[in-house]
Protein backbone atom coordinates (compact mmCIF):
# COMPACT_ATOMS: atom_id res chain seq x y z
CA UNK A 1 0.00 0.00 0.00
CA UNK A 2 2.17 3.19 -1.00
CA UNK A 3 0.70 6.26 -1.54
CA UNK A 4 -1.29 8.85 0.33
CA UNK A 5 -4.08 9.40 -2.35
CA UNK A 6 -7.03 7.87 -0.64
CA UNK A 7 -6.39 8.08 2.71
CA UNK A 8 -9.45 8.17 4.74
CA UNK A 9 -10.47 7.81 9.01
CA UNK A 10 -11.95 4.87 8.12
CA UNK A 11 -9.19 3.61 6.29
CA UNK A 12 -6.59 3.89 8.00
CA UNK A 13 -8.37 2.21 11.36
CA UNK A 14 -9.12 -0.63 8.82
CA UNK A 15 -5.11 -1.41 8.68
CA UNK A 16 -4.66 -0.42 12.24
CA UNK A 17 -6.85 -3.46 12.53
CA UNK A 18 -5.02 -5.84 10.59
CA UNK A 19 -1.99 -4.51 12.50
CA UNK A 20 -3.57 -5.21 15.60
CA UNK A 21 -4.48 -8.52 14.88
CA UNK A 22 -0.95 -9.61 12.75
CA UNK A 23 1.66 -7.65 15.22
CA UNK A 24 -0.55 -6.68 18.22
CA UNK A 25 -2.81 -3.97 19.50
CA UNK A 26 0.56 -2.57 21.42
CA UNK A 27 2.35 -2.86 18.29
CA UNK A 28 -0.15 -0.27 16.63
CA UNK A 29 1.08 3.06 16.21
CA UNK A 30 0.84 6.16 14.03
CA UNK A 31 4.82 5.71 12.63
CA UNK A 32 3.39 2.08 11.67
CA UNK A 33 0.44 3.32 9.54
CA UNK A 34 2.29 5.80 8.44
CA UNK A 35 5.24 3.61 7.06
CA UNK A 36 2.64 0.79 5.92
CA UNK A 37 1.11 3.50 3.82
CA UNK A 38 4.57 4.97 2.75
CA UNK A 39 3.20 8.20 4.23
CA UNK A 40 5.01 10.75 6.65
CA UNK A 41 3.53 10.73 10.31
CA UNK A 42 2.32 14.42 10.02
CA UNK A 43 0.35 13.71 6.89
CA UNK A 44 -2.04 11.27 9.29
CA UNK A 45 -2.62 14.69 11.30
CA UNK A 46 -5.64 15.29 9.13
CA UNK A 47 -7.23 12.17 9.37
CA UNK A 48 -6.19 11.33 13.13
CA UNK A 49 -6.20 14.23 15.73
CA UNK A 50 -3.06 11.51 17.34
CA UNK A 51 -2.39 7.89 18.83
CA UNK A 52 -5.19 7.78 21.23
CA UNK A 53 -7.55 8.62 18.64
CA UNK A 54 -6.35 5.83 16.86
CA UNK A 55 -6.67 3.41 19.85
CA UNK A 56 -9.86 5.09 20.22
CA UNK A 57 -10.91 4.63 16.94
CA UNK A 58 -9.91 0.58 16.84
CA UNK A 59 -11.20 -0.33 20.45
CA UNK A 60 -14.74 1.12 18.92
CA UNK A 61 -14.88 -0.91 15.69
CA UNK A 62 -13.99 -4.02 17.46
CA UNK A 63 -16.73 -3.25 19.70
CA UNK A 64 -18.73 -2.54 16.74
CA UNK A 65 -17.62 -6.12 15.08
CA UNK A 66 -18.09 -8.21 18.27
CA UNK A 67 -21.51 -6.89 18.88
CA UNK A 68 -22.55 -7.70 15.14
CA UNK A 69 -21.43 -11.28 15.77
CA UNK A 70 -22.78 -11.72 19.00
CA UNK A 71 -26.32 -9.98 17.74
CA UNK A 72 -26.19 -12.53 15.19
CA UNK A 73 -24.87 -15.37 17.21
CA UNK A 74 -28.09 -15.08 20.17
CA UNK A 75 -31.00 -14.21 17.24
CA UNK A 76 -33.72 -16.19 18.07
CA UNK A 77 -32.44 -18.18 20.78
CA UNK A 78 -32.82 -18.47 25.13
CA UNK A 79 -31.12 -19.83 28.14
CA UNK A 80 -28.36 -21.95 27.99
CA UNK A 81 -28.39 -21.84 24.11
CA UNK A 82 -28.36 -17.96 23.72
CA UNK A 83 -25.86 -17.86 26.93
CA UNK A 84 -23.49 -20.53 24.56
CA UNK A 85 -24.07 -18.66 21.49
CA UNK A 86 -22.62 -15.66 23.03
CA UNK A 87 -19.59 -17.26 24.78
CA UNK A 88 -18.63 -18.56 21.75
CA UNK A 89 -19.12 -15.58 19.63
CA UNK A 90 -16.81 -13.48 21.96
CA UNK A 91 -14.48 -16.59 21.98
CA UNK A 92 -14.43 -17.37 18.34
CA UNK A 93 -14.08 -13.45 17.90
CA UNK A 94 -11.22 -13.21 19.83
CA UNK A 95 -8.98 -16.39 18.17
CA UNK A 96 -9.89 -14.87 14.84
CA UNK A 97 -8.95 -11.15 15.68
CA UNK A 98 -6.77 -11.36 18.85
CA UNK A 99 -5.34 -7.51 18.56
CA UNK A 100 -9.21 -6.25 18.13
CA UNK A 101 -10.04 -8.41 21.12
CA UNK A 102 -7.68 -6.64 22.89
CA UNK A 103 -8.51 -3.44 21.52
CA UNK A 104 -12.09 -3.87 22.57
CA UNK A 105 -10.90 -3.52 26.38
CA UNK A 106 -9.23 -0.27 25.27
CA UNK A 107 -10.36 2.26 28.28
CA UNK A 108 -12.27 4.71 26.58
CA UNK A 109 -13.86 7.89 28.68
CA UNK A 110 -17.15 7.78 30.23
CA UNK A 111 -19.02 10.05 27.33
CA UNK A 112 -17.50 7.39 24.51
CA UNK A 113 -18.05 4.55 26.13
CA UNK A 114 -21.64 5.48 26.43
CA UNK A 115 -22.30 5.44 22.95
CA UNK A 116 -20.38 2.64 21.73
CA UNK A 117 -21.32 -1.17 21.40
CA UNK A 118 -19.95 -2.06 24.83
CA UNK A 119 -23.53 -0.60 25.64
CA UNK A 120 -24.91 -2.97 23.53
CA UNK A 121 -23.13 -6.09 24.13
CA UNK A 122 -23.71 -5.26 27.84
CA UNK A 123 -27.76 -5.31 26.75
CA UNK A 124 -27.32 -8.64 25.10
CA UNK A 125 -26.05 -10.47 28.36
CA UNK A 126 -28.90 -8.41 30.04
CA UNK A 127 -31.35 -10.22 27.79
CA UNK A 128 -29.64 -13.57 27.74
CA UNK A 129 -29.93 -13.57 31.67
CA UNK A 130 -33.80 -12.83 31.48
CA UNK A 131 -33.91 -16.46 31.23
CA UNK A 132 -32.14 -16.70 34.42
CA UNK A 133 -34.79 -14.49 36.20
CA UNK A 134 -32.37 -12.28 38.04
CA UNK A 135 -33.16 -9.08 39.19
CA UNK A 136 -31.79 -5.68 37.99
CA UNK A 137 -29.04 -5.99 40.44
CA UNK A 138 -28.54 -9.23 40.53
CA UNK A 139 -27.78 -8.99 35.96
CA UNK A 140 -25.52 -6.14 36.94
CA UNK A 141 -23.19 -8.64 39.02
CA UNK A 142 -24.20 -11.52 36.47
CA UNK A 143 -23.02 -9.55 33.59
CA UNK A 144 -19.46 -8.98 35.35
CA UNK A 145 -19.05 -12.18 36.17
CA UNK A 146 -19.75 -13.68 33.02
CA UNK A 147 -17.32 -10.98 31.21
CA UNK A 148 -14.74 -12.18 33.85
CA UNK A 149 -15.36 -15.63 32.35
CA UNK A 150 -14.87 -15.06 28.82
CA UNK A 151 -12.21 -13.29 28.88
CA UNK A 152 -10.34 -14.69 31.45
CA UNK A 153 -10.84 -18.16 29.56
CA UNK A 154 -9.81 -16.53 26.14
CA UNK A 155 -6.99 -14.54 27.12
CA UNK A 156 -5.15 -17.41 28.94
CA UNK A 157 -5.97 -19.60 25.84
CA UNK A 158 -4.61 -16.84 23.32
CA UNK A 159 -1.65 -16.74 25.90
CA UNK A 160 -1.29 -20.46 25.15
CA UNK A 161 -2.01 -20.92 28.57
CA UNK A 162 -3.74 -24.56 27.72
CA UNK A 163 -1.66 -26.03 25.54
CA UNK A 164 0.59 -27.91 28.53
CA UNK A 165 -1.85 -30.39 28.88
CA UNK A 166 -3.67 -33.37 26.74
CA UNK A 167 -7.18 -32.10 27.20
CA UNK A 168 -8.54 -30.02 24.53
CA UNK A 169 -9.18 -26.42 25.63
CA UNK A 170 -12.75 -27.24 23.45
CA UNK A 171 -13.92 -29.65 26.10
CA UNK A 172 -12.73 -27.71 29.04
CA UNK A 173 -14.80 -24.38 27.26
CA UNK A 174 -17.84 -26.55 27.03
CA UNK A 175 -17.66 -27.81 30.67
CA UNK A 176 -17.03 -24.20 31.64
CA UNK A 177 -20.34 -23.13 30.25
CA UNK A 178 -21.85 -25.60 31.43
CA UNK A 179 -20.85 -24.62 34.86
CA UNK A 180 -21.76 -21.16 34.14
CA UNK A 181 -25.23 -21.92 33.00
CA UNK A 182 -25.66 -23.96 36.48
CA UNK A 183 -24.51 -21.27 38.29
CA UNK A 184 -26.66 -18.92 36.66
CA UNK A 185 -29.36 -21.41 37.47
CA UNK A 186 -28.76 -21.29 41.04
CA UNK A 187 -27.22 -18.13 41.51
CA UNK A 188 -27.30 -16.53 45.01
CA UNK A 189 -29.62 -13.52 46.12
Amino acid sequence: MAGRAGLTAFKLTQAGAEMADDLGFEQVTLSALARRFDVKVASLYSHLKNSEDLKVRLALLALDELADRAGEAIAGRSGKNALIALANAYRDYAQAHPGRFVAARYPLSDTVAATSSGVKLSRMLGAVLQAYGLSDNEQTHAIRFLGSVFLGYTTLESAGGFAHTAVEAQISWERTLDALDQALRHWPV
